[in-house]
């Protein structure tokens, strides 16, 4: 196959990994758009692996659809995406990977102690949150959240 010809869908399924009935759905979100040839079967630029290796990670680390979406939808229609146009994407996943490593971290480090959830369970909360008092910044486990101990 010519690399113009482009992939077909069951070419890019077994590449990627996913199944044809995701690539149709990504499709469906706009995440990927195909072309079709002289017979009217959906064809795949080569770049759409990349892309959807993206959706695939980008998904793993919890981003959602809609904010991968937007940051595809940066990339340039016309060519092939560029090593600096995937680098302006990473910078500005950089932010939100930065703060879900810092509390993967906080959760890593801190789950076995109080955690400023309110349910007073453990010896050290009396210590670490007298009268729940991390709750009055809010619901959930706020020093897991970033909040400080009182």
């Amino acid at each position: 196959m010519a690399v113009n010809d482009g992939l077909s869908i069951g070419a890019l399924a077994r590449r990627t990994g996913l199944a044809v009935s995701a690539i149709r759905y990504y499709e469906s979100q706009g995440l990927i758009k195909p072309w079709r040839n002289a017979g009217g079967q959906r064809r795949f630029e080569r770049a759409d692996l990349r892309r959807l290796s993206f959706v695939m990670i980008a998904q793993q680390f919890g981003f959602t659809l809609p904010q991968i979406k937007t940051e595809l939808d940066r990339l340039p229609g016309g060519r092939t995406p560029t090593k600096a146009d995937w680098a302006r994407i990473s910078q500005s996943f950089r932010a939100g990977l930065d703060q879900r490593i810092a509390t993967l971290t906080r959760l890593r480090d801190d789950l076995d102690g109080c955690i400023g959830c309110g349910c007073l369970s453990l010896k050290a909360c009396a210590l670490y949150n007298p009268k729940d008092k991390a709750g009055e910044n809010g619901q959930g486990p706020r020093y897991l959240m970033g909040d400080p101990r009182v």
